[in-house]
């Protein structure tokens, strides 16, 4: 084994280490915390797949960013007694190079988009004072904008990071110990059971198997590439059209990232933003979720009306007994991980811990329940090398939109956007939620959906709430919309995998996309005109029948866009549809 890989077999086991103890070592400081969280994750970045010239430069970055994380670590006490400003030369030193560590971890992990909106951000904090205008600010004193962004817990080290910390590592480790074993081919298995001998019956187990899956890796990207090793060359075997097979699996893919119980890490960073409790966040978020799988599904059919699409042969799909043996890869840590929290009333992070233990376990075995110490011992390697890796991701995100969000708490830019939608929308709400809509599409261009949100629901958000709009329906809908950018061009990560994975024009595969994914578009909007499609836990019956109202709709326009009918039952349909989405329900005597 290369020493390489053995160094970093060694820090992807100390950063599960490190971040599961938290939990149970009791209240650490954020400044000591955080820091090191960031220190773990920088020879990921830098170092990890790095050669050449790249490599070197990927160490004095890593060097000087390690060494300004135990500064901050070391003096944490003194640092918190000058409340977020910067004292002498050396500080201020240090100060520049954490911002430029950062930067350059997210350019390289993640591409340079969103490192421009944080420069940009930072050049406004600094210059921001002769802008003309409403848009200017008082000014900063340099010591006092760069200390809290980089010394305080306003801007590096700040709630956001604390989510990334306390919780989403967690969910990134519990993600790679189930991916390690048998559960990923459970998730297939499972899903091919369900529904591989229906019609499109392919197409639909990547919905299910991207569901189950999504769902825990948090990137939509990521999930093409992994389910869609599978679902799609089974689909192409049946002789589905390739612009088709790709669509179905960049949409469900983009589901994932919607889909309690998880939701990615969005649940947990919406939790932080909103207060509200996580299980108050995921009972709001299923029926949406449910119904844009739903109108997925609807959209398959309406396809397979097109085209003679063909379920899964007999022979292709898993015996019973494999299915049962690998669903329990998964559905056990599962239960285990839901039992906790809603039975045992654990924090997600705690019920998250005894799930991976469970899970780690479970490594020891395969669908035959056969033992063996090599494959365990692989296993373990691509744990600890799977949730070092996507840690060091989800943390360079994660600390590059805290600059954005540190500046816009430190110059008040978020309150004169906030003011700009409002007037520009004349204060009327469906307007102001176009102009947050059409946002998110923008910022959601190569910016993670993720950091999208975060920034989005940051400036939009108030003058969301301020036009009267509930504060977990605010927040749903932007999440919902910084997903768009997944499937819509000019940038769409997932179609642009998923026609790459099937050899095929990528803009066919993304004007498919848009027709299948079609509920993205519509659920965000259909949850502000029908509240109590997100009201599962105070008022489930009414919940359930809007929910049922929403999918009639759903299932009306996907029909109306995607069926081979004649032109004006089409447009009828289309019609119909919209009205039974936007329309309120009225229940007689309610």
């Amino acid at each position: 084994m290369a020493s390489r890989t053995i160094i970093f077999l060694v820090l992807g086991a100390i950063s599960i280490a490190f971040h599961l103890g938290l939990i149970f070592f009791g209240l650490v400081p954020n400044l000591v915390a955080r820091p090191i969280h960031m220190a773990l994750a920088l020879p990921w970045v830098y170092l990890f797949a790095a050669s050449g010239r790249s490599f070197w430069s990927g160490a004095m970055f890593t060097a000087a960013g390690i060494g300004s994380c135990t500064y901050v670590v070391l003096n944490e006490a003194a640092i918190g007694d000058q409340y977020g400003s910067l004292e002498g030369v050396g500080q201020v030193a240090i100060a520049g190079v954490l911002l430029a560590v950062v930067l350059e971890m997210a350019r390289r992990a993640i591409g340079w988009p969103l490192p421009f909106v944080a420069v940009l951000a930072l050049a406004y904090g600094l210059f921001g004072e002769n802008l003309p205008g409403e848009f200017g600010h008082p000014g900063l004193p340099t010591e006092s904008f760069l200390g809290t962004l980089t010394i305080a817990e306003g801007g590096l080290w700040g709630s956001l990071t604390g989510v990334s910390v306390n919780i989403v590592a967690v969910f990134v480790i519990m993600g790679a110990v189930l991916n390690a074993g048998e559960a990923g081919q459970g998730f297939m298995n499972l899903a091919a059971a369900a529904a591989g001998r229906l019609k499109g019956g392919a197409a639909k187990v990547s919905v299910l198997s991207s569901a189950f899956f999504g769902s825990i890796s948090g990137s939509a990207s990521a999930n093409v590439a992994s389910t869609g090793a599978i679902t799609l060359p089974a689909m192409r075997k049946l002789g589905y059209p390739k612009t088709f097979a790709a669509a179905v699996e960049a949409v469900a893919s983009s589901g994932g990232q919607i889909m309690p119980p998880l939701m990615g890490a969005g649940a947990f960073v919406m939790v932080e933003l909103t207060g509200l409790p996580y299980t108050g966040i995921i009972s709001a978020a299923l029926l949406p979720a449910l119904l844009y799988f739903v109108a997925v599904w609807i959209g398959i059919n309406a396809f397979a009306a097109r085209h003679d699409l063909k379920g899964l042969a007999r022979e292709d799909q898993p015996a019973a007994r494999t299915v049962v043996i690998t669903t329990l890869f998964f559905a056990v840590p599962f239960a285990v991980l839901l039992e906790r929290m809603f039975v045992g009333g654990y924090t997600p992070q705690y019920a998250a811990c005894v799930a991976i233990l469970v899970a780690f376990l479970m490594l020891c075995v395969d669908a035959r329940l056969s033992w063996s110490w090599t494959r365990s011992w692989a296993r373990l390697q691509t744990v600890c090398l799977t949730a070092g890796q996507q840690i060091a991701m989800i943390s360079s995100i994660i600390l590059c939109a805290s600059i954005v969000i540190g500046v816009l708490g430190q110059t008040g830019l978020g309150v004169k956007i906030t003011s700009l939608i409002l007037s520009a929308s004349a204060s009327a709400i469906w307007p102001a939620l176009l102009l947050t809509a059409l946002a998110c599409l923008i910022l959601g261009m190569e910016v993670p959906t993720t950091a999208a949100y975060v920034i989005c629901v940051s400036v939009a958000g108030p003058a969301l709430q301020s036009l009267g709009l509930p504060g977990l329906q605010a927040h749903l809908f932007v999440f919902w919309f910084a997903l768009l950018s997944t499937i819509t061009p000019p940038v769409c990560g997932a179609v642009f995998i998923a026609a790459g994975m099937v050899e095929e024009d990528w803009l066919k595969v993304a004007v498919r996309a848009m027709m299948l994914g079609i509920g993205l578009y519509l659920i965000p909007l259909a949850m502000i005109a029908n509240p109590h499609l997100i009201e599962l836990a105070a008022a489930p019956g009414m919940a359930v029948l809007t929910a049922l109202k929403i999918g009639l709709g759903l299932a009306a326009i996907s029909h109306g866009v995607i069926a081979p009918f004649r032109p004006a039952l089409r447009v009828g349909l289309a019609i119909a549809g919209l009205a039974i989405l936007f329309l309120p329900m009225e229940i007689p005597g309610g």
